[in-house]
């Protein structure tokens, strides 16, 4: 993966963000140090996995070994991944997240200048609070269109120093059913949390994720990928040939995105496979 960011920083590309599972920072850290020009990010790191002074000290680092490149993803995560951490005692996501950020500016007297601060949003009260104590908002897997209306309403999300990204499953192949097929299977498990399908429900999907709930509570979980209809995969994905994917990733700049973080996989082969076929639709 790090020789995979070399290769992205060396194709001129925006950056890399690396995900809350496996060594985040350590990640983004060794990123930075084999890198000397792209933007690197998390996206997220939980706040329930560190204290905000050890984690303001770790971020003060790498924004001052890197130049500034480097971008400090924040979020609350989701209670299934903070179970199987161990993580317990956590208040109310808006509350604790105010705390935490004010935190780690305290700490920025002691421990160095910070990078930007984003956080990890979906619903509005969390974009309201990353317009109000953050630098930028991040989504993963919201709708386009939700995203849309969402930014539109917000004056500091068009500032220039606001960054606002979203993570985008992608899948480039020719059959734009058998790329919507691998992400009815990676995004089973997401729409199992419920939060995200409050958030889904109120962004127009109410049947599906109540068809869903349905499977869920009956126990049938093998159900659960032909219930994501093509409507609901296509306002959170982009699927099938290069041209397909090239004008989602516009549109998704249309909507007020301007950092689209685009997360690969594919048919045969995995992340990887996923990888080279970004590079190669840019070599085109």
């Amino acid at each position: 993966m790090i020789e995979f960011a070399k290769e992205v920083e060396q194709r001129d590309f925006f950056g890399v963000f690396v995900t809350s599972v496996s060594a985040c920072l350590p990640f983004c850290q060794a990123v930075l140090q084999e890198t000397s020009r792209i933007t690197v990010g998390s996206s997220i790191q939980p706040i329930y996995f560190q204290s905000a002074r050890l984690l303001a000290d770790n971020a003060a680092f790498m924004h001052e070994i890197s130049g500034g490149r480097f971008r400090l993803g924040i979020g609350i995560s989701h209670a299934p991944a903070l179970d199987r951490y161990g993580v317990q005692n956590t208040g109310k996501p808006i509350t604790d997240m105010r705390a935490y950020v004010a935190e780690l500016r305290a700490a920025e007297a002691e421990v160095g200048e910070l990078p930007p601060i984003v956080l990890a949003t979906l619903r509005d009260r969390m974009l309201d609070l990353a317009c109000e104590i953050g630098d930028g908002a991040v989504w993963a897997n919201g709708p386009r269109h939700t995203v849309a209306s969402q930014l539109a309403g917000r004056a500091r999300t068009s500032d220039d120093d606001f960054s606002t990204s979203a993570m985008i499953p992608t899948v480039i192949d020719d059959n734009v059913d058998a790329a919507r097929n691998v992400h009815r299977k990676t995004l089973s498990r997401y729409v199992q949390l419920p939060n995200y399908r409050a958030y889904w429900k109120a962004s127009g999907f109410e049947q599906e994720m109540t068809d869903i709930e349905n499977a869920i509570h009956s126990g049938d979980l093998e159900r659960i990928p032909s219930l994501l209809t093509d409507e609901w995969l296509d306002s959170t994905t982009l699927s099938g040939p290069e041209t397909r994917v090239r004008d989602g990733i516009e549109a998704w700049y249309d909507a007020g995105i301007k950092t689209p973080i685009i997360v690969p996989s594919a048919t045969k082969g995995g992340q990887t496979a996923g990888l080279a076929a970004i590079f190669d639709m840019y070599d085109r």
